[in-house]
């Protein structure tokens, strides 16, 4: 897969301009977060439509390639999901969606509300895909993969393109990681003109463990962002493009994610996800060290959780 991606996510962000939001960021100072002298500026991707990036890569799908007749079929721990479901229902393309029983159920209502036929079974994102490239087998439906496909890189990438335009001087950039799909996108644009850190579960260490083993192989699945950022081993596109960019990787627990939701939450009033919140949580904990001044970009990208799972 050809590396230089650059060309390719601003044709795409033409072709998607119109189906998705320019969402916003918010600057804060460092004092604000009891991180001394840094300039922190949050990308709101969780006001995107469906909740998350991945309406970004689900519009890229069916917008740059032909969709048969049968439609279009994706596995998902919940938030490609819903954003292929939601894209579905705009461009009146039959949807059917597979997620494992430890999908949220905030997730799970969201797609049904886009009308696509869910089928909700098997205990990991890895079993929801099986299902699903059986079901694509049998019924010649379009799959699209929530992150080793090379038109959702292109459309994550579009994040990427837009915030370099909101924030053009930025030092570093925090995004979570599960499979690689926005990371690969922001790595694709970026490159090595930034920092760029992965931020990741301690329960769900997808590219620690491809990083260590030089590929990817499959890595515990847990952590309370597991419906987000555990789908068991990185892809296999995206893999090269993070191996390449990626300066650092960092791990983060649970009670970190949940202190990062919490803070999210007093100081700016917004619902992040556990998912979306982990990149924040390794900034908030230290797990990043950040230089005094350094201009800091951290990617929030999930709001679809409730008030209960949320813990409030």
């Amino acid at each position: 897969m050809d590396l230089d991606l650059r060309p390719r996510i601003v044709a795409t962000e033409r072709v998607i301009r119109e189906r998705i939001r320019r969402t916003p960021v918010l600057t804060l100072r460092g004092d604000e977060l009891g991180l001394g002298e840094l300039e922190v500026t949050l990308k709101l991707e969780l006001f995107q439509h469906s909740g998350s990036f991945k309406a970004r890569g689900a519009f890229a799908n069916l917008t740059l390639r032909s969709v048969p007749p049968a439609g279009v079929v994706a596995a998902s721990g919940g938030n490609h999901g819903v954003a292929v479901a939601f894209a579905a229902r705009r461009l009146s393309v039959p949807a059917k969606i597979f997620v494992p029983s430890i999908s949220s159920p905030a997730k799970i209502d969201r797609i049904r509300s886009y009308g696509a036929d869910l089928v909700v079974g098997g205990a990991s994102y890895a079993e929801a895909l099986s299902a699903s490239e059986e079901w694509a087998n049998r019924s010649e439906a379009m799959p699209i993969h929530a992150f080793d496909q090379e038109e959702t890189i292109l459309g994550q990438g579009t994040l990427a393109f837009e915030l370099e335009e909101q924030a053009p001087r930025l030092d570093s950039i925090l995004v979570g990681v599960g499979g690689g799909g926005l990371l690969s996108g922001v790595a694709s644009w970026y490159g090595r003109r930034v920092r760029l850190v992965a931020v990741e579960p301690t329960g769900a260490p997808t590219l620690t463990r491809a990083l260590e083993a030089g590929r990817p192989v499959d890595a515990e699945v847990g952590s309370i962002a597991a419906d987000s950022l555990a789908p068991r081993r990185i892809g296999i596109q995206n893999f090269p493009i993070l191996r390449h960019a990626v300066a650092e990787v960092v791990l983060v627990t649970d009670e970190e994610i949940r202190s990062a939701q919490r803070l999210l939450w007093d100081l700016v009033r917004v619902v992040a996800e556990p998912g979306g919140a982990a990149a924040f949580a390794a900034l908030l904990s230290g797990k990043v060290r950040a230089r005094s001044g350094e201009r800091v970009g951290v990617v929030v990208s999930g709001g679809n959780t409730t008030a209960v799972e949320f813990g409030r």
